[in-house]
């Protein structure tokens, strides 16, 4: 930082006009700081993005409509307050169903307690691990059993039907890099939930009506004009938001939590509400 500003003042030596120099030099150093301030501000409430109908081309039968909300890497820390805001909200928009993909915990401590919140959710409740849960080291059989209990389920490279059996839910462990071929259903909207969006590469070109993930966090500070500073592996260039892709419509959901600090700069925790 101290080089780069060196550099700025040497080259500033050449403009004309001195309050130009003082001007951009002034720039320079106020915009990370003011970065740095907005970041570390309190953590923003849940935004609710109510996202357009997703249109099934190769589907003729005629469907109701079926509204699902997704969220995804909640890491549970303990913040039971704020968890139950989000159960609250979820309820309050009484989905047909709910999909989360990924990363509940960091650590193994708070499992019963997120298990606890998450079980408030009145509506089915479908789910994939993501790597946070595995590096957890919990027993999935716990979690199993409190999405069944919602009528949903921990899908492992599984799939159940959803929506008065409407929907096809297919959900992914990613945890083999030659993914085989997935069981979609000719005559049910197929909805794939994985943890890491850049997976949809690994599709073979097999087509979803939607596709959902997590991960990227949406790299948790974004950048005016520039976009995220930083994402995890296995995000590519799905950060945030709505993709079209060779298997159809991908949607990455920012996240609910935080992973490493705690701090979100304009990229706030999001519900996301599909009407299918």
């Amino acid at each position: 930082m101290l080089a780069s500003l060196s550099l700025l003042r040497g080259a500033l030596k050449d403009v004309d006009a001195p309050w130009l120099g003082w001007l951009v030099l002034g720039n320079a150093l106020c915009i990370p700081l003011g970065v740095a301030l907005l970041a570390f501000l309190p953590e923003t409430p849940l935004r609710l993005l109510i996202a357009s109908d997703v249109a099934s081309e190769g589907i003729n039968l005629h469907f109701q409509s079926h509204r699902l909300v997704h969220f995804t890497d909640l890491h549970y820390k303990g913040n039971r307050a704020y968890t139950e805001s989000l159960v609250r909200k979820i309820n309050e928009l009484a989905p047909d169903f709910v999909c989360f993909t990924g990363d509940l915990i960091e650590e193994a401590a708070h499992l019963a307690s997120a298990l606890e919140l998450l079980a408030g959710i009145k509506s089915p409740l479908f789910g994939v691990p993501g790597n946070h849960d595995y590096w957890a080291k919990v027993s999935f059989d716990d979690i199993a059993k409190v999405f069944a209990a919602t009528g949903g389920g921990w899908l492992l490279d599984q799939f159940l039907p959803a929506g008065a059996g409407k929907i096809n839910l297919i959900g992914l462990t990613c945890k083999n890099a030659n993914q085989a071929a997935l069981p979609i259903q000719a005559h049910q909207k197929n909805i794939l939930l994985m943890h890491y969006p850049a997976w949809v590469k690994r599709l073979r070109g097999q087509k979803f009506d939607l596709m959902l993930a997590g991960h990227s966090h949406g790299g948790q500070v974004r950048i005016p004009f520039w976009g995220p500073v930083a994402v995890p592996f296995g995000v590519d260039e799905f950060d945030l938001g709505m993709y079209e892709t060779e298997s159809g419509p991908l949607y990455v959901n920012p996240g609910i939590g935080w992973f490493p600090v705690p701090i979100r700069f304009r990229c706030r925790p999001e519900i996301t509400v599909f009407e299918i």
